[in-house]
């Protein structure tokens, strides 16, 4: 079962009259912003029918103190005076206006004192649950403090004991702003959580943060956004897309795909290797190419056929090199051959250098 709480109110008394209001109907809050647990006291017709029946049963009638001073007489290890300011009995739930202490009979000296304007408001102390619904009335008081009366922990401990609680229950503490640092302390806290503010954020930068929220998930005035359902969806949505079979129509698994390439990679560099060993052959017979240029042909058109292509394409035939010196016929005179004739190179040499034969000749003998 949970521990009622304690609370205590002050409300203004009017002169010349037995009446007192002690409780505002429904919902009512303190000028200190209390309470900080709950959004709001309230006390609703049915407790307060039970309130008034419970009075009315208790053979003793309620008394009115000074300042609580009651509560810590009922602390004390040793009597201490607690004299009445005055009692009552009855009391009257007015739906729309309160609860009513009808019969209330004030002592000479606190009736003097009211007409005097010393005490100018009564402070009911009563127990509330964890939702703000009043459930008791523990108490009553003059008293000169018209922002609710902060009981004390010797105060506290009393009124808990009125209530059935041997246990005084712990009250948070309350800040010099108490209308609203406390309640914004842990607005804040709880804004930390899901927008990673630092601990000296201001409640204007919580603001900047929560509008770039709302702009991401499309909220607005007119089209409110729930968060938790908004993230629940898209969650839906992930699972559903990570579950699904995709469309073989429009998407092959990714082995496929690689496989397809490497199968493509080697047709195209077998037809490649193809294409110029075809250039290279055909270049050899028309004697566009020398033998010795055949390697590095090759590697070139491995590397870049179509720069191979335009090689070819700008050569000259090495006519030379078809046939030889003497039409395949020996040396005139049946005698050994010539030590300086060229061979076919060097007529190709010539050729591409524009050097003839006879001068190429002259330079070969000089030169030994």
């Amino acid at each position: 079962m949970d521990k009622p709480l304690i609370a205590s109110l002050s409300i203004q008394i009017t002169p010349g009259t037995g009446v007192v209001q002690l409780v505002p109907a429904g919902d009512f809050r303190a000028n200190d912003g209390r309470p900080f647990e709950c959004a709001a006291w309230c006390l609703t017709d049915e407790n307060a029918q039970k309130i008034v029946s419970a009075l009315a049963a208790c053979a003793k009638p309620m008394v009115i103190d000074w300042e609580h001073q009651s509560l810590y007489a009922a602390q004390s290890a040793q009597p201490a005076p607690a004299p009445a300011a005055g009692w009552f009995k009855t009391l009257e739930w007015r739906p729309g206006q309160g609860l009513y202490a009808t019969d209330v009979k004030w002592t000479a000296r606190a009736a003097a004192s009211i007409d005097a304007e010393e005490y100018r408001y009564i402070s009911p102390i009563f127990a509330y649950d964890k939702s703000g619904n009043v459930t008791k009335l523990l108490n009553a008081a003059l008293t000169n403090n018209p922002a609710l009366d902060d009981l004390d922990e010797v105060q506290l401990a009393a009124a808990s004991r009125l209530a059935g609680d041997k246990t005084p229950p712990q009250s948070p503490p309350i800040p010099a702003d108490k209308s609203q640092e406390l309640p914004m302390s842990a607005l804040m806290a709880a804004l930390r959580l899901v927008t990673r503010l630092p601990e000296a954020a201001t409640e204007a930068e919580a603001v900047v943060s929560l509008t770039k929220l709302a702009e991401t998930v499309g909220a607005t005035k007119e089209n409110p956004v729930d968060l938790t359902e908004h993230l629940a969806g898209q969650q839906t949505q992930i699972a559903a897309l990570t579950n699904a079979t995709p469309d073989p129509a429009k998407f092959v698994p990714i082995q496929v795909m690689h496989d397809m390439q490497a199968k493509i990679a080697a047709l195209t560099s077998g037809q490649q290797q193809s294409e110029v060993d075809g250039l290279v052959t055909a270049a050899l017979a028309s004697n566009n190419l020398l033998p010795s240029q055949e390697a590095w042909a090759r590697e070139l058109g491995k590397a870049n056929i179509e720069l191979l292509k335009q090689h070819l394409a700008n050569s000259t035939p090495m006519a030379a090199l078809g046939k030889m010196q003497t039409n395949s016929k020996p040396p005139a005179g049946g005698g050994a051959a010539d030590p300086n004739a060229l061979s076919a190179e060097a007529i190709a040499a010539c050729t591409q250098l524009g050097l003839s034969q006879e001068d190429f000749a002259k330079s070969k003998v000089g030169g030994q």
